[in-house]
C-alpha cells in the first residue's frame, strides 16, 4: 500500500470522528432549560407569592370578620332591647314592691354603689406597670359591675315596646327608684373622683419626697467625701 492510500484512510477516519462530536454535542441538553428533577424526573418551577395579592386577601378576611362582629353585635343589642329592661323592672319592682321609701333607698344604693365602684375600677388603669391587655381587661370588669345601671338607663332611655313597659312597672311597683338612682349615681361618681384626685396628689408628694430624701441623701454623702477628702490632705501636709 502507498502512502498516499494511508494518508487518505487517515483523513477519512479523522473526518468521522469530528462528525460523530458534532452528533454527541447536539443530543446534550442545554443548561438552564428544563434541568429534569432527580426525584420525578420533571422540571423544577419556583413558587412565587404575590405581595400585593397576600395583603389583599388579609384586607378582605378583616372585613369579612368587622362585618360579622357587627352583625353578631346588632343581633345581641336587638335581642337585650326586647328582653332585659321589662326583666329589670320586674325585679326592682319586687323588691321595692310598691313603696316609695324601699324605692328611694334601693334607688341610691344601686345608683352610689354601681358608679362608685366600676369608677375607682377604672382609675387602676393608670398603673404604669399595666399593659394594654390588663388595662383593657379593667375596663372590661368596670363596665360589668356598672350592669344595674346600665339596665336602668335602658328602661330610662331606651325606645323599645319592653323599655316602655319596664317605665310602667316602674311607676306602678317601683315609685322613687329612677330618681334615686340618678341621685346615688351622681353622689357616687362625685366621690369616686375626690378620692381617685386625692390618691393622685398623695402618690405624687410621696414622689416628691421620695425624690427630696434622695438628692438630700446624695448631698449628705458628698459633704461626707468632702471632708474625708480635707482630713487626707491636711494629714498629707502635716
Amino acid at each position: 500500500m502507498s502512502e498516499d492510500d494511508r494518508h487518505g484512510k487517515a483523513d477519512h477516519t479523522h473526518g468521522a470522528e469530528e462528525r460523530h462530536g458534532k452528533a454527541d454535542h447536539e443530543h446534550e441538553p442545554e443548561e438552564g432549560h428544563g434541568e429534569p428533577d432527580h426525584e420525578h424526573g420533571h422540571p423544577t418551577h419556583e413558587r412565587r407569592y404575590d405581595r400585593e395579592s397576600v395583603k389583599a386577601g388579609t384586607w378582605v378576611n378583616r372585613g369579612v370578620l368587622l362585618l360579622v362582629l357587627v352583625a353578631l353585635a346588632y343581633v345581641a343589642y336587638a335581642v337585650s332591647a326586647a328582653f332585659f329592661p321589662r326583666w329589670w323592672a320586674q325585679q326592682v319592682g319586687g323588691q321595692v314592691n310598691g313603696q316609695l321609701s324601699a324605692g328611694t333607698l334601693w334607688g341610691l344604693f344601686y345608683g352610689f354603689v354601681f358608679t362608685f365602684v366600676p369608677l375607682l375600677v377604672i382609675a387602676q388603669m393608670r398603673r404604669r406597670f399595666l399593659n394594654w391587655t390588663w388595662r383593657i381587661i379593667i375596663l372590661a370588669v368596670a363596665v360589668l359591675l356598672a350592669v344595674p345601671n346600665w339596665l336602668t338607663l335602658s328602661v330610662v332611655a331606651g325606645n323599645s315596646k319592653a323599655a316602655h313597659a319596664g317605665e310602667r312597672i316602674f311607676d306602678v311597683d317601683a315609685p322613687g327608684f329612677r330618681a334615686a338612682t340618678t341621685i346615688g349615681a351622681i353622689v357616687g361618681a362625685v366621690v369616686a373622683l375626690v378620692l381617685v384626685g386625692a390618691s393622685i396628689r398623695l402618690s405624687r408628694r410621696r414622689r416628691q419626697v421620695k425624690e427630696l430624701k434622695g438628692q438630700l441623701s446624695e448631698r449628705e454623702q458628698a459633704e461626707r467625701d468632702r471632708e474625708l477628702d480635707e482630713r487626707e490632705h491636711e494629714r498629707r501636709d502635716g
